[in-house]
């Protein structure tokens, strides 16, 4: 497995525990926050393969940028939460950030 599919798997585990800590509720379904913090730690030992070969920097810009344009669809899509016009150009900014270093960092 490459650098970035370890890092593609560490994203989509911090995104997935994002959304089942919304479904806790603040830890009132403990089933939901354990499985939450279950899918942070491995979000982490998913992580750690990937910073061997990507710059710490360029992985963490991705791995949070990606995070955080999924975890807004997730909550409009799944939650009905609202994002405004200049929220989703902003949303829209940080993931052309995160393909601009996808684009500009040498791969394996």
């Amino acid at each position: 497995m490459t650098a970035w599919l370890y890092l593609a798997a560490a994203i989509a585990l911090e995104v997935a525990a994002t959304f089942f800590l919304k479904l806790s509720n603040g830890f009132e379904k403990v089933h939901w926050g354990v499985a939450s913090i279950a899918l942070y730690s491995a979000c982490f030992w998913v992580l750690a393969p990937a910073l061997k070969t990507i710059p710490v920097g360029v992985a963490y810009a991705i791995w949070a940028g990606v995070g955080i344009a999924a975890a807004g669809a997730i909550g409009v899509f799944a939650f009905g939460e609202k994002l405004g016009p200049l929220q989703l150009a902003f949303v829209a900014m940080i993931m052309a950030g995160a393909v601009g270093l996808r684009l500009t960092t040498a791969s394996e």
